[in-house]
């Protein structure tokens, strides 16, 4: 008669650093996006080639930090879609850590892109 133990390879709390991740990233995806899209606000001042130099920098810039936002969502997304076993319990954890710390990294890429004024 063939064995009929299951191996039960189920990684028990494997929820929890996507959790903690989504908890992290969703405000901070929000803030960065409310401060990059308040940051065109600038230059409501500025008249000339300096104004022409920020619009041009912002025209870039956000789209550049929409991208990069859109990019650490999808991090987030593929920390809970991964397979809840305990050979993925590492990249979870590593998606789980990269998604909230790739925010301020993406908002300091589109601050660095922006000729402020």
């Amino acid at each position: 008669m063939p064995d009929l133990i299951l191996d039960d390879d189920r990684a028990t709390g494997a929820w929890v650093a996507p959790l903690l991740s989504t908890l992290l990233t969703l405000p901070a995806c929000l803030a960065a996006y409310v401060f990059g899209g308040l940051s065109v606000m600038a230059c409501d001042s500025c008249a000339g080639p300096e104004a022409d130099r920020f619009e041009s920098s912002f025209g870039l810039a956000f789209p550049v930090l929409l991208g990069g936002l859109g990019l650490t969502l999808f991090l987030l997304a593929a920390g809970w879609a991964l397979p809840w076993e305990r050979r993925n319990s590492a990249r979870r954890v590593g998606l789980a850590l990269a998604a909230p710390t790739m925010v301020p990294c993406v908002y300091l890429v589109f601050a660095a892109l922006v000729d402020w004024p």
